[in-house]
């Protein structure tokens, strides 16, 4: 940095807060480092007693932490979402609609570890609203070199870091299975559950059928289902390893591709997730989601109603996390679980 009379000062960018105080009425920064110097600033800084001002020395190997952003920003930013403007360094992105926000966590790693610059987000893999930040990023000194911020580009080369998928209106088959139930000996409520937490991401359950335990009666409907065009198809109950637990060999028949029995999440760990030809989940639901606050079905429903395939990589990443603690007071996804 240099330093230089103020009145010399105009389009020159400071390297240090300038601040301000007026007894009983103002102690603050009245300018940030890094602030650029326009003509109206000057009566200012005169008088806070600035006669004379350190500013960045131009250094064409060099950027301005504003310009650094911006290339943090272009690396970062994907679909559905918005930047803000540059403040004192910092840019954030917004999301422009609800959805599923994915996070590239080997491009994200690969830039924060080059050091001299930073992004921060929220975890990936949980639904957000249209409103809700979601990264916020700056280069750590007023000025960061050039070369350092191709580095970035190449780390984070080949796709954004950040995508919001947006949540579409999801035709849901959802079929009941049970003897207890098909016979009335015990009330559904399963039922209310499954329409309350796909009616969250604004889905309905548009057809649904109540069955014993048979199989080849539940291949046949969930096969019907996605026939009369459900978008996904739900299966509750009978999903244990009991011998008279039915519903993951049902749903086998039905000839999808099963990508896991089971997932290392508690509650939860009977899940069944698999995939029809065209890519629609038919997934098999344990006991744990009717009465449980939040299991499995509450990681992976957002990535259903945004379309974005699970794999079984995924399902195993979560037993990271996996481990609902059953708080008193439930804050998900606000706590650890699934993190």
């Amino acid at each position: 940095m240099k330093c230089i009379k103020t009145e010399d000062a105009v389009g020159q960018v400071l390297c240090h807060d300038i601040t301000q105080i007026i007894r009983g009425v103002t102690k603050g920064p009245v300018f940030r480092k890094g602030h650029i110097i326009v003509r109206e600033d000057i009566p200012v800084l005169l008088s806070v007693g600035k006669e004379n001002i350190f500013v960045w020395e131009n250094d064409e190997t060099m950027l301005h932490e504003d310009d650094g952003a911006a290339i943090l920003r272009d690396i970062s930013m994907g679909t559905c979402m918005h930047a803000t403007a540059p403040k004192e360094g910092k840019i954030e992105l917004i999301a422009d609609c609800d959805g599923l926000l994915t996070v590239d966590r080997r491009r994200l790693v690969a830039v924060n570890s080059l050091g001299e610059m930073m992004i921060a987000s929220r975890h990936g893999g949980f639904a957000v609203k249209k409103g809700d930040k979601l990264a916020g990023m700056r280069v750590i000194p007023l000025v960061i070199a050039k070369k350092k911020m191709e580095e970035a580009k190449a780390a984070a080369a080949g796709g954004p870091v950040f995508q919001v998928r947006p949540f579409t209106k999801k035709r849901v088959g959802l079929v009941v299975t049970g003897n207890e139930v098909f016979y009335g000996r015990i009330d559904d409520t399963f039922t209310p559950v499954i329409r309350y937490k796909v009616g969250e991401f604004g889905a309905a359950v548009e057809m649904r059928v109540v069955l014993g335990d048979e199989p080849s009666r539940i291949t046949a409907v969930i096969t019907d289902m996605l026939a009369a065009g459900m978008d996904m198809v739900l299966c509750t109950g009978g999903m244990s390893v009991d011998p008279d637990d039915k519903t993951p060999l049902a749903i086998k028949n039905t000839g999808n591709r099963i990508v896991s029995y089971g997932a290392p999440v508690l509650p939860g760990a009977m899940f069944l997730l698999s995939y029809t030809d065209d890519n629609r989940p038919v997934a098999g639901l344990p006991g744990c989601v009717m009465y449980a606050k939040r299991t499995i079905f509450d990681l992976v429903l957002p990535y259903l109603m945004a379309g974005v395939p699970v794999s079984a990589a995924d399902l195993a990443r979560m037993g990271e996390g996996g481990l609902c603690l059953d708080c008193p007071v439930c804050t998900f996804p606000n706590c650890g679980f699934g993190k």
